[in-house]
């Protein structure tokens, strides 16, 4: 008895590299989010002229990492159907008409 494969296709998700890109870019927003908001000195703030560049920088990652996941989701990977082109004698050759 042999087992019918399923023609319909599935979703690759977990191989898909836009989530790993988007993991990798939301930890380090996680992280300079909260540099930027915990541990902000006056001296950061004179380096940078003012402007809080931990905080805007893991803001504009977490933003990315958002966009990443929903395109990842609304277009997932999607893996095309095994084609097995074996026939009952094991070979791997089209049927000889004759």
């Amino acid at each position: 008895m042999a087992i019918e494969p399923t023609s319909r296709p599935r979703k690759g998700g977990a191989f898909d590299i836009r989530l790993i890109i988007a993991l990798l870019t939301g930890v380090y927003g996680i992280i300079l989010t909260v540099m930027g908001i915990a541990f902000y000195t006056e001296a950061d703030e004179q380096k940078a002229a003012g402007v809080n560049i931990n905080l805007w920088a893991g803001i504009a990652l977490l933003v990315f990492t958002a966009l990443m996941v929903l395109w990842a989701s609304l277009r997932p990977l999607i893996v095309p159907p095994r084609q097995d082109q074996t026939d009952e004698s094991g070979t791997d050759e089209p049927p000889v008409a004759g």
